[in-house]
C-alpha cells in the first residue's frame, strides 16, 4: 500500500529507549529524517517511582514534557501504532496513517495487563490496593503505608517479566522501614509473595536481599502467583503454579506489581516471537528475520531484565549498528547483556546489582555493590534522575 507519508527512520516509541536512540542518531547524521511514533504528552522517569510510593517525593518530579526531549530537526507523530507491515516498510496507525520507512526502530516498551488479575483493575488505587506501576496510581502506595495500622501488608510479585525486577520488593523494604518508624510494625505481618522460585538472579545479590528479609522479619511466599483481588473482603488469591492449589490471604493493604507482556499490537505482529517479543538477535539487536528493523528495551525479546540501565547500554548498539547498516557495512557493535537494579532495601540503604547475560557482576565502582550503602541511595535518589533527564535523554552518557 502507498505510504501517507515516509521517513528515512522510523522510532515506535518515545520513552526511554526511542527517545535515547533518536538522539543518539540526531547527533550522528547531518539529515536525521527521524520520525517518532508516541502517543503521549507527558514522558515519566520511572524509576523514582518507588521513592514516590514510600513518601520521599511528589509524583509530579517525575513527570517531564515530551515534546521537550524530541532531538531538533526530528518529526513528532504525535499518534499510535496499530500494526507493523514489515514486508512493505509501512506501520499504520490509530488515526488511520501509513507512514513508510527504510529503516525501523521498535521501542514501544511493555504493556501492564491489570485485567490479568481479576479484580485488580477496578478496585487499584483504592481498598487498600495499591501499586507503583501507574502515574495515577502511585501516590495512593503512600497512603497506604500511612494509614497502616497493623495487621498483613502484602506485597506481589507476578511470573511474567515487569519493568525492573526488583521494584516490587523494594516498595516492600521501605515500607518495613516506615511501619516500624510509626510504631506498627510488632505484631504485624509483611509479607512477599511471588510467583518465582527465589528473591533475586544473581547469587552474589540474593545473599544480600535474603539478610535484609531475615533482619526485618518479612516472610516470603515462593510459588505464588496473584490471580485475584477481593476488595470487599480484603482477600488476595493466589494459583501455585507447581500444584495448581489455590491459596487465599488476608490482608489490610496489598501492593500489587501486575502482570505484563509485550504490547498487543505487537503479539500480534510478523515482528513478534513464539511468546510475543520483538524477536531480535540478542547481540547485534537486529530483528532476527527483517534486516532494517531494530528493537530494544522492554518490547525486544532480549534475555536480561527490563530496565533503563539495560536500555542505556543497548542505545548505543542499536545507534552503530543501525548507522553501518545505512552504510552498507557489517553491524559490529555488540550488546553482552548489562543490566541494573538498584535495590532499595530501606530509606537510606541501597544495593546496586549489576550483570550481563551470565549473571556475572559488571560492577561499576572499586568496591562491593552486594552490599547496602548510602552512597548508592542517594546515586539512585538524586544522581540517577539527572543524568536520566539531562545526559541519556539527549543522547550523551
Amino acid at each position: 500500500m502507498p505510504a501517507d507519508q515516509h521517513h528515512r527512520i522510523v522510532i515506535v516509541g518515545g520513552g526511554t529507549a526511542g527517545i535515547t536512540v533518536a538522539a543518539r542518531l540526531a547527533r550522528k547524521l547531518r539529515r536525521p529524517e527521524i520520525a517518532i511514533i508516541e502517543p503521549s504528552s507527558q514522558h515519566y522517569y520511572q524509576p523514582l517511582w518507588t521513592l514516590v510510593g514510600a513518601g520521599v517525593f511528589p509524583r509530579e518530579v517525575s513527570e517531564r514534557n515530551e515534546a521537550d526531549f524530541i532531538p531538533e530537526r526530528s518529526t513528532w507523530i504525535q499518534d499510535a501504532v496499530t500494526e507493523f507491515r514489515p514486508e512493505e516498510n509501512v506501520v499504520l496507525t490509530r488515526d488511520g496513517r501509513s507512514i513508510g520507512y527504510d529503516y525501523l526502530v521498535v521501542a514501544p516498551g511493555i504493556q501492564v495487563d491489570w485485567d490479568a488479575v481479576e479484580g485488580l483493575k477496578d478496585s487499584v488505587g483504592s481498598q487498600g490496593i495499591c501499586s507503583n506501576y501507574d502515574y495515577r496510581t502511585v501516590e495512593y502506595t503512600w497512603e497506604c503505608l500511612r494509614n497502616f495500622q497493623g495487621g498483613t501488608a502484602l506485597f506481589t510479585n507476578p511470573g511474567t517479566p515487569v519493568k525492573c525486577g526488583g521494584a516490587p520488593q523494594k516498595i516492600m523494604y521501605l515500607a518495613d522501614d516506615h511501619f516500624r518508624k510509626a510504631g506498627v510494625r510488632e505484631g504485624s505481618r509483611v509479607v512477599f509473595a511471588s510467583a518465582i522460585g527465589a528473591i533475586f538472579a544473581v547469587e552474589r545479590y540474593a545473599r544480600t536481599l535474603e539478610g535484609v528479609i531475615a533482619r526485618k522479619g518479612i516472610e516470603t511466599l515462593y510459588g505464588h502467583d496473584l490471580i485475584a483481588v477481593r476488595p470487599g473482603s480484603r482477600e488476595a488469591v493466589f494459583r501455585r503454579p507447581a500444584t495448581g492449589e489455590e491459596v487465599t490471604i488476608s490482608y489490610e493493604m496489598i501492593h500489587v506489581t501486575p502482570p505484563m507482556s509485550a504490547p498487543d499490537f505487537v503479539k500480534r505482529s510478523p515482528l513478534a516471537d513464539a511468546a510475543g517479543w520483538v524477536d531480535v538477535d540478542r547481540h547485534t539487536l537486529r530483528h532476527t528475520r527483517f534486516a532494517n528493523i531494530f528493537s530494544l528495551g522492554d518490547a525486544s525479546n532480549l534475555p536480561t531484565s527490563k530496565t533503563g540501565a539495560a536500555i542505556r547500554k543497548q542505545a548505543p548498539v542499536v545507534t552503530r549498528n543501525l548507522l553501518a547498516a545505512l552504510k552498507g557495512e557489517p553491524l559490529a557493535a555488540r550488546y553482552d547483556g548489562y543490566t541494573s537494579c538498584p535495590l532499595v532495601t530501606g530509606y537510606g540503604r541501597l544495593v546496586l546489582a549489576e550483570f550481563d547475560y551470565d549473571k556475572n557482576p559488571r560492577e561499576t565502582f572499586p568496591f562491593d555493590q552486594s552490599k547496602e550503602r548510602r552512597s548508592m541511595y542517594l546515586l539512585k535518589k538524586y544522581g540517577l534522575p539527572a543524568f536520566y533527564w539531562n545526559s541519556m535523554l539527549r543522547g550523551r552518557g
